[in-house]
């Protein structure tokens, strides 16, 4: 789907401290190496110490090397998890640079309406806005609104299931004019045999600029912000 008004920003990616899984493997394994030798110096220390006359008989043996197994398969479990998470970030890196230079809807009542000349000198209009319903609706009543708060136009869906709808206005207003380029917002009103939901959400269109890993995650920089995959609704 092509969407106007997308700034045409350089594809350009940070990346902070993603750590790879090979070196996280590594540095997971030497830690539960390092555990079971301090088990073993300690567990030989007692030996070496222990009462001639009264030795630490087999019982007791079995279940100090039954805790260091216990102990090192706990460990090995972490270990295993912790390079499943490296790898799973390393991926959602790769994904998230797929999605430098295009349009995402995120959460937010925001519309920017935007003017294009053709060759000829025609002039056109042309936004893009979404909703997002957690359940399906009757009848969805959308009001856009100019600064000065007045509603400028009214649209409408009927029996819309649940999911995510991308909208498009070309700027003409309900009194057949075109409006003219600029911000403006929008309401959302969702309703079922009469009675209003609230679960329908507005989103905002936003060009995804260039993106960012770090500890917090894998972060879109965006004309409106940062966001994280979780946070986009549809990619345009």
């Amino acid at each position: 789907m092509a969407v106007s008004g997308i700034i045409d920003t350089p594809k350009t990616v940070t990346t902070n401290s993603v750590a790879t899984s090979s070196s996280t493997s590594t540095t997971s394994t030497d830690s539960v190496q390092a555990d079971q030798d301090k088990f073993m110096l300690l567990l030989v220390t007692q030996l070496k110490n222990q009462d001639p006359l009264n030795p630490m008989d087999n019982a007791a043996m079995t279940s100090q090397l039954a805790q260091l197994s216990t102990v090192t398969g706990i460990n090995k479990v972490n270990a295993t998890l912790e390079s499943l998470r490296a790898d799973q970030a390393s991926a959602q890196s790769m994904t998230a640079t797929n999605l430098i230079g295009k349009g995402v809807l995120v959460a937010g009542k925001g519309i920017e309406l935007s003017t294009a000349t053709a060759a000829d000198g025609t002039k056109s209009s042309s936004s893009v806005f979404g909703v997002e319903l957690g359940t399906a609706a009757d009848v969805v009543d959308i009001n856009i609104v100019d600064k000065t708060g007045k509603t400028v136009r009214t649209m409408s869906m009927k029996s819309a299931d649940a999911g995510t709808y991308p909208i498009t206005w070309d700027g003409t207003k309900d009194d057949k004019t075109v409006a003219e380029a600029g911000s403006y917002t929008f309401t959302v009103k969702a309703t079922t045999g009469g009675k209003a939901l609230d679960n329908a959400t507005p989103l905002q269109l936003a060009a995804v600029a260039s993106v960012s890993t770090g500890s917090a995650g894998v972060k879109l920089n965006t004309s409106l912000g940062h966001f994280t995959l979780a946070e986009i609704k549809e990619v345009l």
